[in-house]
């Protein structure tokens, strides 16, 4: 019986180093994939200072208002703020900007054109109740485009990293578990 629980005793060790391995590896994989796809935007953004914004004007704007214009099938909303003691454009995300300049505001179902409708009109709304908030601006002296919102921010950073931090934590946690369990029983055997 003794022999027994032995070998059932290095099965689960075994097991348990594996899994302990194996957990260590994902999280350097994800700490490799973040490092090359997060980091790398949240260095490159220049969205850091974060100021005070006060609405100036929003504006709804439709397919017929920019007539002439290359613009999308959807409505938009532009905003007017005064940041930082100019005047500027605010931009819901840095994607928001990158993909319509002419929009503050893309509404995230575009498949019909009264429910985008319904939506902009919401956040306009939203942005008449609250008129002075919280917006990030850039240090350069040239730029009159602010932010609602960072998407590559210290905050998207840090939850991106909470997961792997905790898998190579909790598999360290159980290698050296392991390692102890195995010292342990040496020493009660030698005694």
């Amino acid at each position: 019986m003794g022999k027994k629980l032995v070998m059932a005793q290095k099965r689960g060790e075994t097991r348990a180093l594996c899994l302990g391995v194996a957990m260590v590896v994902c999280a350097v994989i994800a700490y490799y994939i973040l490092g090359t796809t997060v980091l790398p935007l949240y260095q490159k953004s220049v969205w850091t200072q974060e100021s005070t914004c006060h609405l100036i004007e929003t504006n709804i704007r439709d397919q017929e208002e920019l007539e002439g214009k290359r613009v999308p099938q959807y409505p938009c909303l532009w905003v007017n703020v005064s940041s930082v003691g100019r005047w500027a454009v605010l931009y819901h995300t840095e994607d928001t900007r990158d993909q319509n300049q002419q929009c503050s505001y893309i509404p995230g179902s575009l498949d019909n054109y009264q429910t985008a409708r319904a939506d902009v009109e919401k956040v306009r709304a939203k942005f008449h109740e609250h008129q002075v908030f919280y917006c990030f601006s850039t240090t350069r002296e040239n730029e009159t485009s602010v932010l609602y919102q960072r998407l590559y921010g210290p905050q998207t950073l840090l939850f991106s990293l909470f997961w792997p931090t905790f898998l190579l934590t909790g598999g360290l946690l159980i290698i050296v578990m392991v390692k102890v369990n195995q010292s342990l029983s040496i020493l009660a055997a030698q005694k």
